[in-house]
């Protein structure tokens, strides 16, 4: 049963489609800089309509007070107007209390809901010409609306209560009361609208723009004595943030340019940094793993610190692998040529024993005999040997011992050979461990002839050193060099199999220690050093 798709069966994107993602999203930046002039064209909308709010107010105030001083008490006027009036649809309340609390007219429309009314039409003849009270009124107001619209390019006309012109350009007689804006104003709101607009000679960036084909009309009621007495209906076309893009084209083509750029060092910087190195890596880890040992050097460009950290942990890592495996096949090589000895020993006497056998004297026959057997317990002690080592190199790591209960257990195992123990510490290891280690350098003295081994621990802010010196034979100057290599003894013909020390050896090794033989010229003495242990890090603990 497949319990789990493979690696090479689930489909993962690699690091250059990664990057392409990145730098498209990059790309698309600009793109969402569209969206945000949609929601800024509307904002201009809305500021267009706030202004006209403010300047048709003024204007409405401006012709109230006009008509009540020409037309006094007997003006005549449209409809009644209540206090508070609520507008269907609208944002806003008409409050007309002058002794009590205002209320602001807000702008009601919005590109993205107000419907785009087509264009107004052209004013129509009126049913009833305006009043004179109204006309003059109207040539009253007149130059403040010419000026007015010089200063903000807003059009304005005054119309009466009827919707009829009475100020404003040369349409003055005519009729608007037809118009959706005006007809809410006659009956005292406030109206608005959003009207096509028709542009003579457009230009190439208007068909990007909703904003600049629209154009912004407000009607406010002019209120005397809380009747209606007429409307003012302005209009203006918005600002435009694309319009200004194409007048400052040029501007707009280095912003695009500087985002192109900005994307192509993007894209270097990660090409550089991350996709190149990681695929020099990617390769490099192929040929290492097809043996080639040239490859074992660091890249040529890292890109940053983790891709580095990386590398060198992965050329580190196949380092102890070729040393493993160079270390192995030497091991193999040793352990054919020790165990051929015996072997061609054992295979050669039980042939002369086969074929002549009924010739051979009692004592040939004893000799030969004795040679399989002495033959055959070499090979076993070089077969427990070599399982030692193996648990050696296999170890568990960890845990710890005194000094002082090794060496109590040391005397126990080494009756007639004087011990002593100067100074005391934990050792960084498992008794058992502890116990292979200074049993087999202790072993190897007395196969010295040494007749009292000493022991001397010395902590420090380094760690701890033990000294193990005997006052054996010693080791003479031209063995010195050897004396780790597996395999080398001075003891064959005595039994010795040269992996005590290997042994010693490998088992501090993976424990972090080391060991050295120390010259001298009595006896010898080896010295065991224990680096201080890093503090161990909780997983509670922050980093």
């Amino acid at each position: 049963m497949i319990l789990s798709r493979t690696f090479r069966d689930k489909w993962r994107p690699p690091l250059s489609l990664v990057v392409a993602g990145v730098l498209g999203i990059m790309l698309l930046v600009p793109l969402a800089g569209v969206a945000f002039f949609r929601v800024y064209e509307n904002q201009l909308i809305e500021t267009t309509e706030a202004e006209l709010i403010g300047q048709s107010a003024a204007i409405a105030a401006a012709m109230a007070q006009r008509l009540e001083e020409i037309g006094g008490a007997d003006l005549p006027l449209g409809p009644e107007v209540s206090k508070a009036t609520e507008v269907p649809g609208s944002r806003s309340i008409y409050l007309r209390n002058p002794g009590g609390s205002w209320t602001p007219q807000l702008p009601e429309l919005d590109l993205t809901r107000t419907t785009v009314l087509p264009g107004r039409g052209a004013p129509r003849p009126a049913a009833e010409p305006p009043l004179l009270e109204y006309l003059s009124a109207g040539q009253a107001v007149d130059r403040i609306l010419q000026e007015t619209q010089k200063k903000t390019l807003a059009g304005f006309r005054v119309l009466d209560f009827n919707g009829v012109i009475i100020a404003g350009r040369e349409d003055i007689g005519l009729s608007l009361a037809h118009v959706e804006e005006i007809k809410r104003a006659l009956s005292g709101h406030y109206a608005s609208a959003l009207r096509e607009r028709i542009v003579d000679n457009p230009q190439p960036i208007y068909s990007i723009s909703r904003g600049t084909s629209v154009r912004v009309f407000v009607a406010m009621p002019i209120i005397v004595s809380d009747r209606v007495a007429g409307v003012v209906y302005a209009s203006r076309t918005p600002s435009n943030i694309l319009k200004e893009m194409f007048v400052k084209r040029e501007a707009v083509f280095w912003v695009v340019v500087f985002v192109l750029a900005a994307t192509f060092v993007v894209g270097f910087i990660f090409a550089r940094a991350i996709t190149g190195p990681i695929k020099a890596l990617t390769r490099r880890s192929l040929a290492i793993g097809n043996g080639e040992r040239e490859a074992l050097v660091p890249l040529a460009i890292h890109g940053n610190r983790e891709i580095h950290a990386l590398s060198e942990s992965m050329l580190d890592m196949s380092r102890k692998l070729f040393d493993r495996n160079d270390y192995i096949s030497t091991f193999a090589n040793h352990v054919t040529h020790e165990l051929k000895t015996p072997l061609t020993s054992i295979q050669g006497a039980a042939e002369l024993l086969k074929d002549e056998g009924a010739e051979l004297s009692e004592a040939d026959r004893e000799k030969f005999l004795s040679n399989i057997l002495h033959d055959t317990e070499r090979a076993s002690k070089l077969l427990n040997r070599l399982r030692d080592l193996a648990r050696a190199d296999s170890v568990e790591i960890g845990g710890s011992c005194r000094l002082s209960e090794v060496a109590t257990a040391l005397k126990r195992r080494f009756e007639g050979l004087e011990i002593d123990l100067s100074g005391d510490a934990d050792l960084p290891m498992s008794a058992e461990n502890a116990r292979i280690v200074f049993e087999n350098l202790i072993d190897n003295s007395r196969r010295h002839a040494a007749s009292r081994v000493s022991i001397v621990a010395v902590p420090d802010e380094k760690g701890l050193t033990v000294q193990v010196q005997d006052d054996g034979e010693g080791i003479s100057e031209g063995n010195q060099d050897q004396v780790f290599e597996l395999f080398f003894t001075t003891r064959r013909q005595s039994g010795g199999t040269g992996m005590g020390l290997g042994i010693v050896q490998a088992l501090l090794k993976a424990h972090g220690a080391a060991i050295r033989l120390l010259p001298g010229a009595d006896g010898a003495t080896f010295e065991l050093f224990f680096p201080v242990r890093p503090p161990a890090i909780s997983p509670a603990s922050g980093s």
